[in-house]
């Protein structure tokens, strides 16, 4: 069966350890980075692209017009097509979208999207349940990582997780410093199996971002 490694991280907006940010995702060897809080502002473009060079990886999708959702890929994958979606705008709230891939890896196909939910508990449902339409819509296997601002009790969580295999065992993911909270989340159609998860916990993860980030090595059904 295909292989993919995915590597979920909220990134802090960059404003943490550049270095080491550089440095982990460079150890960890991921196919597929799906980033939340990547450049979306003056000069996203070239900071999303700096950053993938940095990594040794391509821009897939995302930046301004995923709201801050970026996907970048390994050379090792195929990107065949991109597109971004942006939740309705609450006023006095941040705009929030997502970000999404179609592509394959040595005979396995895919799509993966990323996407970042509000941190107001009133905001997130709705924006969990127009994910989660989107993503349902998806043929084939499906790969989905968030930061989604809550644990696996709550219901944006669920949403999401509904007739999927999630990584909601293991550690936790939120502060850094001190982790406490399991925020960040990967999920997957029954089609794809999750040869392993991790929660990373090094030192260069807590210097890099204010969240830890999810490692996940999955097997895609081969086409």
């Amino acid at each position: 069966m295909p292989s993919l490694r995915v590597l979920s991280y909220n990134v802090h907006g960059l404003r943490d350890d550049r270095a080491a940010l550089i440095a982990l995702v460079r150890d960890l060897a991921p196919d597929v980075l799906v980033v939340q809080e990547a450049p979306r502002r003056f000069l996203w473009r070239h900071k999303c692209a700096a950053l993938a060079n940095d990594t040794g990886m391509v821009v897939g999708a995302g930046g301004l017009p995923a709201l801050g959702n970026l996907l970048l890929v390994s050379l090792r994958v195929r990107v065949h097509e991109a597109w971004c979606m942006r939740y309705p705008l609450t006023p006095g709230r941040h705009l929030r979208g997502a970000a999404f891939l179609r592509g394959s890896v040595r005979g396995g196909g895919f799509t993966v999207s990323g996407s970042h939910l509000a941190t107001d508990p009133a905001e997130r449902p709705a924006q969990a349940a127009l994910w989660k339409e989107a993503l349902d819509k998806i043929e084939g296997p499906v790969i989905a990582a968030a930061d989604l601002n809550e644990g696996p009790g709550g219901g944006a969580w669920r949403t999401v997780e509904d007739g999927l295999v999630s990584s909601s065992a293991g550690s936790f993911t939120y502060p850094a410093t001190l982790p406490a909270r399991l925020i960040d989340g990967l999920f997957v159609t029954p089609d794809i199996t999750i040869d392993r998860y991790e929660v990373v916990e090094s030192d260069l993860a807590r210097k890099a971002s204010d969240h830890l980030p999810v490692l996940a090595d999955l097997s895609l059904p081969s086409e």
